[in-house]
Protein backbone atom coordinates (compact mmCIF):
# COMPACT_ATOMS: atom_id res chain seq x y z
CA UNK A 1 0.00 0.00 0.00
CA UNK A 2 1.48 3.48 -1.35
CA UNK A 3 1.35 6.20 1.51
CA UNK A 4 -1.77 8.27 -0.60
CA UNK A 5 -3.60 4.78 -0.30
CA UNK A 6 -3.04 4.79 3.37
CA UNK A 7 -4.44 8.22 3.90
CA UNK A 8 -7.32 7.38 2.45
CA UNK A 9 -7.84 4.04 3.78
CA UNK A 10 -7.07 5.22 7.46
CA UNK A 11 -9.73 6.16 9.38
CA UNK A 12 -10.12 6.73 13.71
CA UNK A 13 -11.21 3.02 15.15
CA UNK A 14 -11.68 3.31 18.54
CA UNK A 15 -13.06 -0.41 18.95
CA UNK A 16 -10.13 -3.30 18.74
CA UNK A 17 -10.62 -6.96 18.73
CA UNK A 18 -8.58 -9.70 20.71
CA UNK A 19 -5.49 -10.14 18.49
CA UNK A 20 -1.67 -9.49 19.09
CA UNK A 21 0.44 -7.42 17.03
CA UNK A 22 3.07 -10.12 15.44
CA UNK A 23 6.52 -9.86 16.37
CA UNK A 24 7.23 -8.84 12.59
CA UNK A 25 5.06 -6.04 12.94
CA UNK A 26 6.02 -4.95 16.02
CA UNK A 27 9.66 -5.13 14.37
CA UNK A 28 8.53 -2.86 11.62
CA UNK A 29 7.09 -0.57 14.18
CA UNK A 30 9.83 -0.46 16.38
CA UNK A 31 12.16 0.22 13.74
CA UNK A 32 10.50 3.73 12.52
CA UNK A 33 9.97 4.35 16.18
CA UNK A 34 14.13 4.69 16.04
CA UNK A 35 14.02 6.52 13.44
CA UNK A 36 11.62 8.64 14.05
CA UNK A 37 13.46 9.48 17.73
CA UNK A 38 16.45 10.01 15.92
CA UNK A 39 15.25 12.48 13.17
CA UNK A 40 13.25 14.14 16.04
CA UNK A 41 14.59 14.30 18.98
CA UNK A 42 11.00 12.90 20.24
CA UNK A 43 10.60 10.36 23.12
CA UNK A 44 8.31 7.88 21.19
CA UNK A 45 7.63 4.09 22.66
CA UNK A 46 5.38 1.17 21.91
CA UNK A 47 3.51 -0.06 24.24
CA UNK A 48 2.03 -3.94 23.65
CA UNK A 49 -0.43 -6.37 25.29
CA UNK A 50 -1.09 -3.64 28.18
CA UNK A 51 -4.64 -3.05 28.95
CA UNK A 52 -4.42 -1.17 31.76
CA UNK A 53 -4.32 2.32 30.30
CA UNK A 54 -7.96 2.21 28.68
CA UNK A 55 -9.21 0.45 31.74
CA UNK A 56 -10.47 3.06 33.83
CA UNK A 57 -13.25 5.32 33.98
CA UNK A 58 -11.99 8.09 31.00
CA UNK A 59 -12.81 5.35 28.47
CA UNK A 60 -15.98 5.21 28.25
CA UNK A 61 -15.92 9.28 27.23
CA UNK A 62 -13.56 8.16 24.38
CA UNK A 63 -15.73 4.66 23.62
CA UNK A 64 -12.98 2.77 23.26
CA UNK A 65 -12.72 -0.78 23.90
CA UNK A 66 -9.78 -3.89 23.66
CA UNK A 67 -7.48 -1.60 23.33
CA UNK A 68 -4.38 -2.97 24.25
CA UNK A 69 -1.27 -1.63 22.02
CA UNK A 70 -0.41 1.97 22.22
CA UNK A 71 2.39 4.52 20.59
CA UNK A 72 3.21 6.64 24.09
CA UNK A 73 4.29 10.10 22.02
CA UNK A 74 6.57 11.52 24.54
CA UNK A 75 8.92 14.59 24.27
CA UNK A 76 10.08 17.70 25.93
CA UNK A 77 7.55 21.01 26.52
CA UNK A 78 5.94 23.43 23.81
CA UNK A 79 5.23 23.88 20.71
CA UNK A 80 7.50 22.95 18.18
CA UNK A 81 7.80 19.48 19.63
CA UNK A 82 3.83 19.50 19.59
CA UNK A 83 4.09 19.71 15.87
CA UNK A 84 6.87 17.13 15.48
CA UNK A 85 4.65 15.04 17.97
CA UNK A 86 1.78 15.27 15.26
CA UNK A 87 3.91 15.25 12.07
CA UNK A 88 6.40 12.05 12.87
CA UNK A 89 3.41 10.09 15.00
CA UNK A 90 1.20 10.59 11.63
CA UNK A 91 4.40 8.93 10.03
CA UNK A 92 3.43 5.95 12.35
CA UNK A 93 0.16 5.86 11.85
CA UNK A 94 0.23 5.66 8.18
CA UNK A 95 2.81 2.78 8.71
CA UNK A 96 0.43 0.71 10.88
CA UNK A 97 -1.80 1.40 8.12
CA UNK A 98 0.13 -0.09 5.28
CA UNK A 99 0.59 -2.84 7.49
CA UNK A 100 -2.79 -3.86 8.44
CA UNK A 101 -3.16 -2.25 11.33
CA UNK A 102 -5.73 0.61 12.70
CA UNK A 103 -5.45 3.43 15.27
CA UNK A 104 -6.67 6.43 16.80
CA UNK A 105 -5.02 9.44 18.11
CA UNK A 106 -6.03 10.00 21.98
CA UNK A 107 -5.46 13.23 23.78
CA UNK A 108 -7.34 12.87 26.88
CA UNK A 109 -8.96 9.78 27.70
CA UNK A 110 -6.37 7.40 28.65
CA UNK A 111 -4.70 6.41 32.00
CA UNK A 112 -0.74 6.57 32.14
CA UNK A 113 0.55 3.88 33.55
CA UNK A 114 3.43 3.42 35.51
CA UNK A 115 6.41 1.39 34.30
CA UNK A 116 5.16 1.11 30.71
CA UNK A 117 7.45 3.41 29.29
CA UNK A 118 10.48 5.82 30.36
CA UNK A 119 10.53 9.42 30.42
CA UNK A 120 14.00 11.52 30.11
CA UNK A 121 14.28 14.78 31.80
CA UNK A 122 12.40 17.55 30.50
CA UNK A 123 9.68 15.13 28.47
CA UNK A 124 6.11 14.96 29.03
CA UNK A 125 3.18 12.57 27.40
CA UNK A 126 1.55 15.02 25.16
CA UNK A 127 -0.85 11.79 24.13
CA UNK A 128 -0.76 8.20 22.70
CA UNK A 129 -2.09 6.52 19.90
CA UNK A 130 -4.40 3.59 19.83
CA UNK A 131 -2.84 0.69 17.52
CA UNK A 132 -4.23 -2.87 16.78
CA UNK A 133 -7.07 -4.70 14.95
CA UNK A 134 -9.95 -3.04 14.42
CA UNK A 135 -13.39 -4.44 15.09
CA UNK A 136 -13.96 -1.98 12.51
CA UNK A 137 -12.19 -0.08 9.69
CA UNK A 138 -14.07 3.44 11.12
CA UNK A 139 -15.70 5.93 8.63
CA UNK A 140 -14.89 9.58 6.94
CA UNK A 141 -16.08 12.35 9.17
CA UNK A 142 -17.73 14.82 7.07
CA UNK A 143 -15.84 17.84 5.64
CA UNK A 144 -16.38 21.52 4.68
CA UNK A 145 -15.38 22.19 1.11
CA UNK A 146 -11.77 22.75 0.05
CA UNK A 147 -12.02 26.09 -0.49
CA UNK A 148 -12.59 26.85 3.56
CA UNK A 149 -9.06 25.62 4.23
CA UNK A 150 -6.54 27.71 1.56
CA UNK A 151 -5.47 31.20 0.20
CA UNK A 152 -3.80 31.81 -2.96
CA UNK A 153 -2.17 35.37 -4.35
CA UNK A 154 -1.92 32.93 -7.80
CA UNK A 155 -5.61 32.48 -8.08
CA UNK A 156 -6.34 28.52 -8.69
CA UNK A 157 -3.99 27.11 -7.32
CA UNK A 158 -2.08 24.19 -9.04
CA UNK A 159 -2.57 20.60 -9.42
CA UNK A 160 -0.15 19.46 -6.72
CA UNK A 161 -1.09 21.87 -4.08
CA UNK A 162 -4.79 20.86 -4.90
CA UNK A 163 -3.82 17.63 -4.36
CA UNK A 164 -1.97 18.41 -1.08
CA UNK A 165 -4.73 20.00 0.20
CA UNK A 166 -7.08 17.17 -0.56
CA UNK A 167 -4.74 14.92 1.38
CA UNK A 168 -4.85 17.61 4.37
CA UNK A 169 -8.29 17.26 4.38
CA UNK A 170 -8.49 13.77 4.98
CA UNK A 171 -6.11 14.18 8.23
CA UNK A 172 -6.96 13.14 11.76
CA UNK A 173 -7.59 16.38 14.04
CA UNK A 174 -8.13 17.10 17.70
CA UNK A 175 -12.47 16.14 17.72
CA UNK A 176 -12.35 16.92 13.97
CA UNK A 177 -11.85 20.54 14.00
CA UNK A 178 -10.15 20.99 11.01
CA UNK A 179 -8.51 24.36 12.99
CA UNK A 180 -6.15 24.93 9.83
CA UNK A 181 -5.48 26.55 6.53
CA UNK A 182 -2.81 26.34 3.66
CA UNK A 183 -1.64 30.26 1.85
CA UNK A 184 -0.09 29.75 -1.33
CA UNK A 185 2.74 32.38 -2.26
CA UNK A 186 4.63 32.94 -5.14
CA UNK A 187 7.00 31.14 -6.13
CA UNK A 188 5.17 27.65 -4.85
CA UNK A 189 5.67 28.76 -0.94
CA UNK A 190 3.08 27.28 0.78
CA UNK A 191 2.33 28.91 4.93
CA UNK A 192 0.34 26.70 6.91
CA UNK A 193 -2.02 28.36 9.65
CA UNK A 194 -3.99 27.15 12.27
CA UNK A 195 -6.97 29.38 14.39
CA UNK A 196 -7.97 29.34 17.98
CA UNK A 197 -9.35 25.92 19.09
CA UNK A 198 -11.09 25.81 22.51
CA UNK A 199 -10.08 22.09 22.40
CA UNK A 200 -6.62 22.96 22.06
CA UNK A 201 -3.70 20.36 20.81
CA UNK A 202 -3.32 22.72 16.95
CA UNK A 203 0.19 22.72 17.51
CA UNK A 204 0.14 18.62 17.44
CA UNK A 205 -3.06 18.96 14.36
CA UNK A 206 -0.87 21.16 12.04
CA UNK A 207 2.16 18.68 12.34
CA UNK A 208 -0.32 16.04 11.38
CA UNK A 209 -1.71 17.65 8.48
CA UNK A 210 1.48 19.40 6.87
CA UNK A 211 2.78 15.56 6.46
CA UNK A 212 -0.57 14.61 4.78
CA UNK A 213 -0.32 17.78 2.78
CA UNK A 214 3.49 16.77 1.85
CA UNK A 215 2.65 13.33 0.91
CA UNK A 216 -0.19 14.48 -1.35
CA UNK A 217 1.27 17.81 -3.21
CA UNK A 218 5.02 15.82 -3.39
CA UNK A 219 7.46 17.97 -2.01
CA UNK A 220 9.42 18.32 -4.27
CA UNK A 221 6.88 20.96 -5.80
CA UNK A 222 6.86 23.53 -2.86
CA UNK A 223 8.56 25.11 0.39
CA UNK A 224 7.21 25.77 3.60
CA UNK A 225 7.35 29.02 4.34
Amino acid sequence: MELIEAIKARHSVRKYLDRPIEKAKAAQLRAEIDRVNEESGLNVQLVLNEPKAFSSGLWKYGQFSGVENYFVMAGPKGKESEEKIGYYGEKLVLLAQTIGLNTCWVGLTYKKIPGTFTLRDGDIVHCVIALGYGTMPGVQHPQKPAEYFYESSEGLPPVWFRNGLEAALLAPTAVNQQKFKFILHPGNVVEAKTSFSMAGYTAIDIGIVKLHFEIGAGKENFTWA
